[in-house]
């Protein structure tokens, strides 16, 4: 997960997103970095228009958003309690 937010990180400042920014921007967290995942979050944004999937992404989250707010919650029906004295009685007619 940490990839993918120094990733966004970067974008979001205008850095390229390559293997020694990513690299600097983990090991500046802490985090160890992993060569392999790395490689792997480059090559997986090479070409890709990250603007216009966080602008997609937030378009398609928007709606249901909405529709959530606007939904009800179901109520709870109150469970009708019987008097003791009439569940008594039916144990009494049980013993006759």
């Amino acid at each position: 997960m940490e990839y993918t937010y120094a990733a966004l990180l970067l974008h979001k400042l205008g850095k390229d997103i390559n293997e020694d920014n990513l690299k600097a921007v983990i090991s500046a967290t802490g985090a160890e970095v992993d060569e392999a995942k790395v490689k792997v979050m480059v090559a997986s944004l090479s070409g890709v228009d990250i603007a216009d999937k966080l602008a997609n992404a937030s378009i398609a989250a928007a709606p249901a958003a909405g529709a959530e707010a606007t939904t009800e919650a179901p109520k709870e029906e109150k469970k009708k309690e019987e008097p003791k004295a009439e569940a008594a009685e039916g144990l009494a007619s049980l013993f006759g």
